[in-house]
């Protein structure tokens, strides 16, 4: 499986979905039943590779702004939604978190931000193939700390210097 199908795959469910991320779950779950085994694993180290990509303290503030959630479980739950709102606003986002002011034309506080679901998915589709758990992707392991330099999501005025664009549309949480 090459970019492009991870992709595909990626946008096919989310379209499916209507936008919602449990239900993208599902829907990305149904589409990878369909491959064979080898190109659920492909499908995964692809979607791995990303969220590893993102493990980035600037995404980290940029998921706070837009969430008002600053722990570890929620910023890996956003990485999984960036990755599920597809290549252009997931690339945008890692090019300049604070364009995400742009590139998300809604955004449900109550729905969006958070997708974990997503990072289970070829998990749950391998083992519904296969009857056994998807076996190791062979990637290095992550670093514990996420890259750049840390932010203090305290800060207002060092946020708002910062992503400009975010903490207009998304002021941040008192």
């Amino acid at each position: 499986m090459d970019e492009t199908e991870f992709w595909a795959i990626v946008d096919s469910s989310r379209e499916a979905a209507g936008g919602d991320p449990v239900e993208q779950a599902d829907a990305l779950v149904e589409r990878l039943v369909l491959l064979d085994p080898e190109s659920v694993v492909d499908f995964a180290r692809h979607f791995e590779s990303r969220l590893a990509r993102a493990h980035r303290w600037d995404l980290w503030a940029a998921a706070w702004l837009l969430t008002g959630e600053a722990g570890e479980d929620a910023f890996d739950g956003f990485r999984c939604w960036l990755i599920g709102q597809g290549r252009q606003v997931f690339e945008g986002a890692l090019h300049e978190p604070d364009d995400l002011a742009e590139l998300l034309e809604d955004f449900d506080e109550e729905l969006d931000g958070e997708a974990e679901d997503l990072g289970y998915a070829a998990y749950e589709a391998y083992e519904q193939l296969t009857a056994v758990e998807l076996p190791d992707l062979g990637l290095p392991e992550p670093p514990a700390e996420p890259e750049g330099t840390p932010l203090d999501f305290g800060d207002r005025a060092a946020l708002a210097e910062r992503f400009p664009a975010l903490t207009e549309r998304f002021p941040p949480p008192r």
